[in-house]
């Protein structure tokens, strides 16, 4: 016999798997699930008890109950791409060009670009926080002039407190860049030269491919496993058999697959790439938004040559208009140093001491466990509405982290055409065509989850499963 806690549990189950409980949600209180279902008090708590373990509920102290992100894998993940042996000359700038203009359009459903939504970031302090500095910044000594190439001092020291995990940072390390792009530029400029090779995982990051390309530098794609990313014998034989002049890796939640790697297992990839004296560009933006209970590592860790490169920023985090990023380039510090002098001479110094401020405060912490709280609901729930509306041989992530998640459809259906159709009718989505440089993933799709769910968000969920639908051959 069923239990009658176990009865009303599974009931509860099945209300927040067919979405009739969303996450988020407070469940009624124990008394009045007991007048409703005319249960003891004690079986009603046995039955919440239950559901907590199950991993459906979460108790909030002094409130309540409440639904809580489904992270199951409600579909089967993305099948990983293939591997090409010759390196390419990449061609995606001018597509990207053309679907680039839809992508910020301010009418549209934003499934396109990577970025959190303004509910997400903590506007008002920052606002406060730029009154205080702009008041007085400029009034200081040399506060009208070019600031250090290498960044504001008290950003650096703020950003190396933040680093608790390398012991090795003072500050002085690092170098304030105009966001994470700007910093894996510089990178990639002080590594390689035209024509040489870069590594990257495939699927893989879009604005890589673009600034591969305007470097006029090759790229070697190597498919990434949805679950563990790279193969470690296929990375060892590749980086023997060519001429790999650097390897360009999101080492944590990778854009678009949003895996995590064990400590281990990047720990050996720094031994098997930096050993052969070939540099790590690491690209740690979304290593903050980690949805379990503890921070990953970086590569930058195990790093005993100075040959990673540690790029991040605090664009998804914080604000992406503020347009500060940094980079921590090991051996290549003064070659990254006059890079950016010779490029823009220093990065403004208003927006570098409001964010230093702020993190001086202890609100960018504050902040940050806020936002990851509310970007692993809104993931679990785009997941479940995908799962609910797209058609049943679709294949999704189940991203750890970040905010993207990686839609593998019919292999008859072209993303491009569907990124069309979505267009028209209001919906900007990225085509996986861009993801690569070899031209897979034309039936895959990237859909961002940084935006909060609401009802708009989830008809546009509905209308592309329709419109997938509708295209399948």
């Amino acid at each position: 016999m069923e239990y009658q806690y176990v009865r009303l549990a599974n009931e509860i189950e099945g209300k927040v798997a067919s979405g009739s409980l969303v996450v988020g949600e407070k469940l009624p209180s124990l008394r009045r699930i007991k007048e409703q279902k005319r249960l003891s008090l004690s079986t009603v708590y046995q039955a919440y008890v239950e559901l907590e373990n199950r991993g459906v509920i979460e108790a909030r102290s002094k409130s309540g109950f409440y639904v809580r992100p489904q992270m199951k894998k409600l579909l089967p993940l993305p099948a990983a791409g293939q591997f090409f042996l010759k390196p390419l000359k990449v061609k995606v700038n001018t597509l990207a060009g053309v679907l680039q203009n839809l992508f910020d359009h301010p009418e549209m459903i934003p499934f396109s670009a990577a970025v959190p939504g303004p509910e997400l970031l903590p506007v008002k302090q920052l606002s406060k926080m730029a009154r205080e500095i702009g008041a007085t910044y400029l009034f200081r000594a040399g506060g009208t002039g070019y600031g250090s190439p290498a960044g504001q001092p008290e950003l650096q020291k703020q950003i190396a407190r933040h680093l608790d995990w390398y012991d090795a940072f003072s500050g002085e390390e690092i170098i304030i860049t105009c966001g994470c792009m700007d910093a894996i530029n510089l990178c990639l400029r002080a590594v390689a030269s035209p024509g040489d090779i870069i590594l990257v995982e495939s699927p893989t990051f879009l604005c890589y491919l673009q600034l591969i390309e305007d470097l006029n530098m090759r790229v070697l794609e190597l498919p990434a496993d949805p679950v563990s990313g790279l193969d470690l014998d296929m990375l060892a034989r590749t980086v023997e058999e060519h001429d790999v002049r650097a390897v360009l890796l999101n080492s944590n939640f990778p854009n678009p697959l949003g895996y995590r790697v064990s400590g281990e297992k990047k720990q050996e990839m720094v031994r098997m790439i930096c050993g052969r004296g070939i540099p790590i560009i690491e690209d740690d933006l979304y290593g903050d938004l980690y949805f379990g209970e503890t921070r990953p590592t970086t590569m930058k860790q195990f790093d005993e040559q100075g040959l990673v490169l540690y790029c991040s920023s605090f664009s998804k985090t914080l604000l992406p208009d503020f347009r500060v990023g940094w980079v921590v380039p090991g051996r290549f510090k003064e070659k990254v140093k006059r890079l950016k002098f010779n490029s823009m001479i220093a990065t403004s110094k208003l927006n570098q001491l409001i964010i230093a401020g702020f993190m001086e405060a202890g609100a960018y912490d504050r902040h940050l466990r806020i936002m990851r709280t509310s970007l692993k609901s809104q993931v679990a729930t785009m997941t479940r509405a995908v799962a609910n509306a797209f058609p049943a041989d679709t294949r999704m992530s189940s991203p750890e982290g970040g905010l993207v998640l990686w839609v593998e459809l019919n292999r008859g259906i072209d993303s491009l055409q569907l990124f069309t159709r979505a267009a028209e009718v209001g919906i900007s989505i990225l085509p996986g065509a861009v993801c690569s440089g070899s031209g897979q993933y034309q039936h895959c799709i990237r859909l961002n989850c940084g935006v909060a769910w609401s009802p708009v968000m989830s008809a546009g969920v509905e209308t592309l499963g329709r419109l997938i639908g509708e295209l399948l051959p």
